[in-house]
């Protein structure tokens, strides 16, 4: 080892030092069996629903390795004759999807404004945006259930989006600001000389250079309203509640509907890691974005 190497090490952070002397081998085995670790309990829950009810109140999960005749479809058949279950996962998606949409367009447009439009009191509105992150969804149950029912849409679909698409803005404004402040002025400048306006900037400059903080803050609104269950057993219809009132509703008094439980909470799942993986490189990119500015 040279003098220069000696001097690079002693530079290092001591878990940088730990990584290069364990080799990339070892430590590839570690983020494995990590990887593992935190994949178990979706496998447990995978097993668990294609077993019998009747294994499952009996033994674990695990059972199946050493008997896999136990493994059966017929919970997944049960889930799909249950049209309450069936119903609940359009219900999901009729307020997931808008209130995703909702979010990342008036986000967007919001998080521009902000960033590189001149407005009177531009700076004391974008604190008062801050100043709402900090306000707790428990705070606002009570008056927009009355607010809600006043106006006539308390337990309707319409009510649930409303809630959670003003509770996802600050958040969304706040990210998408920041983000857009850090677009080259120089190039908006050129698109203004161009002839450009301001919608026409938005759409033709911005957002192509927003898309990765753009896809993360979907990806996170899109799950946080999709595996939300206080705002929808508050706001929801409950003759049509989302997947996860509806599942919460199936839990007996004195035990579990384990063969709806099991394959509906698996199928329930499904649909974000869905959504997260199709948008995994766009998210990667917003957090390494917002990391490195």
């Amino acid at each position: 080892m040279t003098s220069a190497d000696t001097v690079v090490q002693a530079k290092q952070s001591p878990v940088a030092r730990i990584a290069a002397r364990a080799g990339g081998g070892a430590l590839r085995v570690v983020l494995i069996l990590v990887g593992l670790l935190w994949l178990m309990p979706t496998a447990g829950l995978l097993l668990s629903s294609l077993r019998d009810p009747s294994e499952v109140d009996i033994s674990g999960w695990w059972k199946v390795f050493t008997d896999p005749g136990q493994l059966t479809f017929s919970g997944y058949d049960n889930l799909l004759g249950n049209q309450q279950i069936t119903d609940s996962l359009w219900t999901t998606l009729a307020i997931t999807v808008p209130a995703t949409l909702l979010v990342v367009v008036i986000g967007a447009l919001a998080g521009y404004a902000f960033a590189w439009m001149d407005f009177p009191g531009r700076d004391v509105w974008f604190l008062i945006v801050v100043g709402l992150l900090v306000v707790p969804i428990q705070v606002a149950l009570i008056p927009v259930a009355k607010l809600f029912g006043e106006i006539g849409i308390f337990q309707t679909t319409t009510g649930v989006v409303l809630f959670h698409t003003a509770f996802g803005l600050p958040f969304a404004i706040f990210l998408l600001r920041n983000f857009f402040a850090e677009i080259p002025r120089e190039l908006l400048e050129a698109a203004r000389l161009d002839g450009a306006g301001e919608l026409r900037l938005f759409l033709r400059v911005v957002m192509p250079l927003g898309g990765p903080a753009i896809a993360s803050l979907g990806i996170f609104q899109f799950l946080w309203v999709w595996n939300d269950m206080l705002v929808a057993l508050i706001f929801a219809d409950s003759g049509n509640p989302p997947i996860t009132v509806a599942l919460q509703q199936q839990v007996r008094q004195f035990g579990n509907n384990i063969d709806i439980l099991g394959p509906g909470a698996f199928v329930s799942m499904l649909i974000p890691l869905a959504v997260f993986f199709a948008f995994q490189r766009q998210f990667v990119a917003g957090v390494m974005a917002g990391a490195v500015k």
